[in-house]
């Protein structure tokens, strides 16, 4: 036991995204913008929501709900990416390691939960609208809300076991720029076949089960749409379509990187910056640009500040 103490991993490095420093100048402008227009884009959302009493409604809850969730998931593994991307060496500590694979997984199932719920959401109000004000209230809401806040946590601490239970002696390279299960246990001086299976089984599963989920409820949406009129139609079509892009963007690489854990495919870097950067910026952008109701309300939030500042004066 003394010998494994002594010998006991202190610390991670990542190879990054790449090894060429011009490129890394590069990224870093491009990711930081990127990050900042997520920041800003979600909040924007919240804030809109918030101070716009007509839209406290399930749909708009869970929106803000959604670019709560953005904001954290982006914030677990950029800012430190962006502060590798100017290092030579880029380091992390094993506990600051496995808090950040904590909380990624924490993020992204609670992400992969509420997506599904606001399908259902989407569903009752769609296929059940007589039924909707009892069946979507705000109680149930938050209960959802809290339900999939605790199976975000579930999992999440599974996954953490999965990992803190195997033994590092080294190596202790990582060739990511984040730390994440699959990357984390190829550095155990173990054999993690079984914990690769384990992974398979519950983040893989988890990611195409409610992506099978979705899609079996959009269909269903789909085809009652036959039965609404031409405006029931486009109204539907409009926030099912937006709603729906999200899904593909946020599942597809979900499914892609936790099916696989023991294989080491170039391509999985690219799909994790996908994951964990573009989605959270292109969401406030789909939900923003394709939703006419929130549009507005910015509008009128933009102008009721400018008529304040004019009293103010």
């Amino acid at each position: 036991m003394d010998a494994l103490n002594q010998t006991r991993v202190t610390q991670f490095v990542f190879l990054g995204l790449t090894d060429n420093w011009v490129l890394e100048i590069l990224f870093f402008m491009a990711f930081s913008v990127m990050y900042v227009l997520t920041l800003l884009g979600n909040i924007l959302i919240m804030v809109t929501i918030v101070f716009t009493p007509r839209l406290h409604i399930p749909m708009y809850f869970f929106l803000s709900n959604l670019s709560f969730i953005d904001i954290c998931h982006s914030s677990v593994t950029v800012p430190k990416m962006l502060e590798g991307l100017l290092l030579e060496r880029k380091t992390i500590s094993f506990d600051n390691c496995i808090a950040q694979l904590f909380f990624l997984h924490l993020f992204a199932c609670a992400e992969i939960f509420l997506l599904t719920v606001m399908a259902y959401d989407r569903y009752v109000a769609i296929c059940a609208p007589l039924h909707y004000a009892n069946v979507m209230d705000m109680r149930v809401c938050v209960q959802l809300v809290f339900g999939l806040w605790l199976g975000g946590t579930v999992h999440s601490l599974v996954q953490t076991f999965l990992t803190i239970r195997l033994p590092y002696c080294g190596p202790n390279v990582i060739d990511s720029y984040f730390c994440d299960v699959p990357p984390v246990i190829k550095l155990a001086c173990t054999d993690t076949y079984l914990t690769g299976m384990l992974i398979v089984s519950n983040s893989g599963t988890i990611s195409l089960f409610c992506f099978l989920a979705l899609v079996t409820s959009y269909t269903v949406i789909l085809v009652s749409l036959r039965k609404q009129s031409a405006e029931g139609r486009r109204k539907a079509l409009s926030t099912c379509s937006a709603h729906f892009m999200v899904v593909a963007f946020f599942f597809g690489p979900c499914i892609f990187l936790y099916t696989h854990p023991d294989t080491n495919f170039s391509s999985d870097k690219v799909v994790s910056v996908f994951y964990t950067m573009v989605t959270p910026v292109l969401n406030p952008l789909i939900y923003t640009l394709r939703n006419e109701e929130v549009k507005s309300a910015m509008k009128h939030l933009r102008q009721r500040q400018v008529f304040s500042m004019k009293s103010c004066t």
